[in-house]
């Protein structure tokens, strides 16, 4: 799937589009013993309306984030495909709709078996349908009903469940406010997520699926490797490592402040111009050789980066809306400083006395303290 067909599921997925339908709706909870302390299989229209509500943004959160970051596609290895395996098994479980009880039955005890969750946590998983209509070559709908096909597809949300019993609230049996005794499970946003079969060129493609994370930075790996089969790709925390990691490896002493920002704005120029592809922007060895070398790096320092960038990717590429920062920031071990994107070439770090000094030029010389103004003379 690519950002575009991302989007498109996105958009019809809508109580109100006439060509999206909620089938059966799974719901799940389970204990931090990894007990199913509930389930349930009810028709989607069948349920209350402020509750299909809730489900249905649940379940619409799993298709959110930046793809490449929050949203990855992963394709099935070999082995899935064997006799047992969850491609096979999620391709009969899509066919089900979710009407085969024992079916529904296994996926929750693979869901609960496999996955590692810290705490409680809800299930959220339904049967969906998409009406596809043809476009034309201008990504316009055509006026043909007959080019229509439906895109059935399964999407399951995991969502962490939080317990609140403190505080004050106000009791209208006692028109009065005094302290909570009941506990609340309070069932937050999904902090994973998956869609199978994908969308791929507006069709379904069953050899991969989509899967969210909510934290890029750690995502839950055990739901790629452990539920799905798949092989987990690099976490947008582990690629900006790698990425860094690189970068002194091959730059080295010639690593400051004027070169890391400089790296930066190029590559994030690269990211703004392929924000309406539908590819996420990649970044291999000869385009970053490229980006360093503009950047000012030598060319001695250049003749190593073929070698460390495949110790480090091997033949894969970087994904570079992992890499960039959006804004600057300066830390020492007690100091921290935010630097807008318009102001980087006011700051330098210059040798001074023989100490390293930070030197921020003023346009305006009047500075904020502890939101006090004061002036710099």
């Amino acid at each position: 799937m690519n950002k575009k067909e991302i989007n498109e599921i996105k958009k019809n997925f809508s109580e109100e589009c006439g060509f999206f339908t909620i089938g059966q709706t799974v719901q799940a909870f389970v204990d931090a013993e990894k007990n199913i302390k509930y389930k349930s299989n009810n028709l989607f229209a069948a349920l209350p309306q402020d509750e299909s509500e809730l489900i249905m943004a649940i379940l619409k959160k799993a298709l959110s984030g930046t793809f490449g970051k929050n949203l990855k596609e992963y394709s099935f290895p070999k082995d899935a495909y064997l006799e047992g395996g969850m491609q096979p098994f999620l391709y009969e479980l899509t066919r089900s709709k979710f009407t085969d009880e024992e079916k529904v039955d296994e996926f929750l005890n693979m869901i609960v078996e496999r996955m590692q969750y810290v705490s409680t946590y809800a299930v959220f998983s339904a049967h969906c349908t998409y009406s596809v209509l043809n476009k034309t070559k201008n990504d316009e709908l055509t006026d043909d009903a007959e080019s229509e096909y439906d895109y059935n597809f399964i999407i399951t949300a995991v969502c962490p469940v939080e317990l609140r019993y403190d505080g004050l609230i106000f009791s209208d049996e006692t028109n009065a406010i005094v302290k909570k005794t009941t506990a609340d499970r309070i069932i937050e946003m999904p902090s994973d997520g998956f869609l199978f079969p994908l969308f791929s060129d507006r069709q379904p493609d069953i050899n991969g699926v989509l899967v969210y994370t909510k934290n890029a930075n750690k995502p839950n790996t055990s739901v790629v490797d452990d539920l799905l089969g798949c092989e987990f790709v690099m976490s947008y925390k582990n690629e900006k490592e790698t990425f860094h990691a690189i970068l002194n490896n091959v730059v080295g002493d010639e690593l400051d402040y004027d070169l890391i920002t400089t790296v930066n704005d190029k590559i994030g120029e690269l990211v703004d111009k392929s924000a309406h592809e539908t590819e996420p922007k990649t970044i291999g060895k000869q385009e970053l050789s490229n980006i360093l070398w503009e950047a000012g790096v030598s060319q001695e320092k250049l003749e190593h980066l073929p070698k460390v960038f495949e110790s480090a990717m091997g033949e894969k590429p970087l994904t570079a809306v992992n890499l960039i920062e959006r804004k600057t920031v300066l830390s020492t071990s007690s100091i921290t400083i935010n630097i807008g994107k318009d102001a980087q070439d006011k700051v330098k770090c210059e040798n001074i006395d023989g100490r390293r000094c930070l030197v921020i030029a003023l346009d305006d010389p009047e500075v904020s303290v502890n939101g006090m103004p004061t002036n710099v003379k």
